[in-house]
């Protein structure tokens, strides 16, 4: 029970890889406010879940690019729990297509949902973390922030800019007692990347070391380890659960 008893905020916990990190944590004892958008009963059922596994949860609504929105959220938490001691910044979209037709409104979307909701969240749960001088703060990047792909310039880009964020934030408040690091999973098995073709996967897990894609149960052991204390030396880093894609 690594995180027994800690409150903790997992953005665009009703699926996928936050729903993963929300029942893990769920696992270790901890406290989770299962965050969403448009899916109360996924996130519901995570609520469930992490409660059935030894923790406790609810599910609280809030679009994460909105800064009111976070605001609400983050009080809802500090004044339920009376701190927060873990972010997970998990929440984000994927969307394709080349740069030459790329719209704005495209481009905004992706660097709202995954870069600006970062910073949003990140902010407004700052100041409880520095009150206390003690906090975890994990940002959930991704392998095509390190090595790109063709067709998801925007993605690529918002996620390298977590690198960054995540390495800039870690020696400003790391001093003053708050542990901010990253997760670049490699490609994670989701509704987030739509259907697989056996064609698709062979492709995709021929360069792999591992041989497969991942699930998000591969990436969510990592969440646990940089929530915890076995993480107290780790700052500024982003660690890469890829199965080998990316060796670098």
């Amino acid at each position: 029970m690594r995180l027994k008893g800690r409150v903790c905020i997992v953005t665009g916990g009703s699926r996928g890889i936050g729903a993963a990190i929300g029942r893990a944590f769920g696992r270790e004892g901890a406290i989770v406010a299962v965050n969403y958008h448009a899916r109360g009963d996924a996130a519901n059922a995570v609520v469930d879940d992490v409660r059935r596994l030894g923790g406790d949860a609810w599910a609280v609504r809030a679009d994460v690019r909105d800064r009111g929105a976070v605001t609400a959220m983050v009080d809802e938490v500090a004044r339920r729990c009376g701190r927060i001691d873990v972010l997970v910044n998990n929440a984000g979209i994927l969307t394709r297509g080349p740069l030459v037709s790329m719209t704005d409104a495209a481009w905004d979307e992706t660097i709202e949902s995954n870069l600006r909701s970062v910073f949003l969240v990140t902010r407004a749960v700052l100041p409880h973390m520095l009150e206390r001088g003690m906090g975890k703060i994990i940002n959930i990047s991704s392998q095509l922030g390190q090595k790109g792909l063709a067709g998801h310039v925007h993605y690529a880009a918002a996620k390298a800019g977590i690198i960054g964020f995540t390495r800039a934030l870690a020696r400003e408040v790391g001093p003053r007692g708050i542990h901010v690091n990253g997760i670049a999973p490699g490609v994670v098995e989701t509704d987030l990347i739509g259907p697989i073709t056996d064609e698709l996967r062979q492709a995709r897990t021929a360069p792999m070391a591992l041989g497969r894609m991942g699930v998000p149960d591969d990436v969510a052991p990592t969440a646990v380890f940089l929530a915890s204390d076995d993480s107290s030396y780790y700052a500024g880093q982003t660690l890469c659960p890829n199965g080998g894609d990316l060796m670098a």
